[in-house]
Formats: structure tokens, sequence, C-alpha cells
């Protein structure tokens, strides 16, 4: 089998989102990682462009979709895994499942009591759920799904050929790596999953899920701003967080002071009870509007 992929990193700049598509050069087999539903808060309404341009590139490279892969359940922006395989559809494509993790169920078990979803609409929200360690291909190309918990519990990253699909589980080196205070969520278990992707060999390229480009980089005439790869050397030697030396108490230390000041995400409500639904919308009610819940934070004094 061959394992170099045709890859193309789509960047959304309003929620720093990397997408990909990969795709085996040979058979023209592809999937599709991480897709991203473009969604205005400030006007409550939903749009399909970002996810229009992945398609375009379908289209133009004469690629079939045969699964729509995810991570983990996104707290910063909305799946547009269902719209996508619907349009693959109307293209004349085979239906090509949403696939997640297993532990997704975890995840949905502890969301579906906080925003009242019920049962039924979480039941087959995702095609497919890989196990850990399982093997798949792309046409002729090898993969396998790696669990790497601790930004979320459910978080798994897509290793393709020598190149890996990282989710949330590891940023650039200067920015290095995510929140780990969502529920389910742990530093000791990230810091052990960046250890995981860190002992793969040191040409593999890391493919991340988002990009938050400090500023130097970001004002830097030669350097490119946004990034969508690095090597396993360059996170062991210079990942701002788990860099070689860097301890696991360390580590947790100051992820653990970090995340107490962060604030929550802008589409943190919107993007999880879209996303545990595998990209399915709220049902209509009987007038023909789609609600999410949105939680109010009322002092004592209003209780």
């Amino acid at each position: 089998m061959s394992n170099t992929p045709e890859i193309y990193p789509c960047f959304e700049p309003k929620t720093s989102t990397w997408q990909y598509i990969v795709a085996d050069p040979q058979t023209r087999e592809a999937v599709i990682i991480d897709s991203v539903l473009d969604f205005d808060p400030a006007s409550n309404s939903l749009s399909t462009a970002t996810a229009d341009s992945l398609l375009s590139i379908i289209d133009e490279q004469k690629y079939s979709v045969t699964r729509i892969l995810e991570t983990h359940v996104h707290a910063d922006h909305l799946t547009a895994s269902r719209y996508l395989q619907q349009q693959l559809i109307n293209r004349g494509q085979p239906r090509a499942d949403v696939c997640i993790g297993k532990r997704i169920q975890l995840v949905q078990h502890t969301l579906a009591a906080r925003y009242s979803i019920s049962s039924p609409e979480l039941e087959s929200a995702f095609d497919y759920l890989f196990d850990d360690d399982e093997r798949f291909s792309i046409g002729s190309i090898e993969a396998y799904v790696l669990h790497l918990p601790g930004h979320t519990p459910d978080h798994v990253g897509y290793v393709i050929g020598e190149s890996v699909f990282t989710g949330d589980s590891i940023f650039n080196p200067d920015v290095g790596s995510a929140r780990c205070d969502f529920p389910g969520g742990s530093a000791h278990a990230l810091f052990c999953s960046m250890q995981k992707l860190l002992s793969l060999p040191p040409d593999y390229r890391l493919y991340t899920g988002h990009d938050y480009p400090p500023e130097a980089r970001a004002l830097s005439e030669h350097g490119q701003k946004w990034k969508a790869y690095t090597t396993v050397k360059e996170q062991n030697l210079t990942n701002k967080h788990v860099r070689n030396g860097v301890s696991e108490d360390q580590f947790v230390t100051w992820r653990t002071e970090r995340d107490v000041a962060l604030s929550e995400p802008r589409l943190l409500h919107q993007s999880l009870q879209v996303n545990i639904r595998g990209g399915r919308l709220p049902r209509r009610n009987t007038e023909g509007y789609r609600f999410l819940i949105i939680p109010l934070k009322v002092p004592e004094s209003l209780d």
C-alpha cells in the first residue's frame, strides 16, 4: 500500500479551525476531517460557504469521499458533517459515513442532560464509532485511530500514512496545547496523549485542529502566518508546553492555572448541542422552528 496522501488544509479564520481533505492520489478516494458549518451568533443563522469550499475542491479533484471524520465533539464550531454527507449524495456519490471515536457516548450522556436532549435524538447520531487503534484504509493508503484524551474524553486522532491529524490534542509549537476544562477533560491525560504523539517517528507530520498564531508569527514577513502542521521532531524540540525536559507535573500545574483564567468559547453551547447530534440540527417544533438552549448565569438576587 502507498502511504503518501494528497492533503488539502483549509483554514476557517472565524473559529481558527483547520479542516482537511485527505485523499489517495491513485484511487481518488478521500476523507474529510473536522469540517465547519458557518454560524453567525448575531443573527442566530447558519450558512454553508465554508463547507461549500470543501465541496468545490472535491469536485475539482474528482474525489470520492468514503468517510467524514470527527476528532471529537468540538466546543468552538458546528460541524458541517451532515450537510456534506447529503451534498455528496446529491452529487451521485455513495453515502459517506460520519465517524468518531467510541467514547462519544460518554460525552453525549453528560451533555444530553445539560441541554435536555432526548435519547431518540442521539440514537445513531453517528454512522460509525471507531475502536481504539482501529485500522482502515483510504484507497491504497493505510490509516488507524489513536485515542488522545485530555482536551475531551472522546478525542481521537487519525494517522494516515505518515501524517497525523491531531485535532486539539496538540497545537503548533509556539501555541503549545489546548484547554482541558471541558467535562471529562484532564491535563494529566492530555500530557500523556501529547507524549504518545511525540513518540512517533521524528519526520511524521502533525496536522493540528486549530491555529492561534502569536504576534511574532502573525507579523512575520517571511514566515507563514497560519501553519497546518509541524513535524514530531520540531514539536519535541520547541513546543512551549511539552518540549523535551518538561515534566508532567510542570505541564499539569501550568495548564490548570491557565484554564481557570479562560473564558468559555464564543459558540460553546451552539456547538455542543449540534455536534453531539452528529451534525444534525435540533428537531423542528410544531410551528416549524428549531431551538438551541443557552444557559443563563443568574445572580442569587434574581433566583
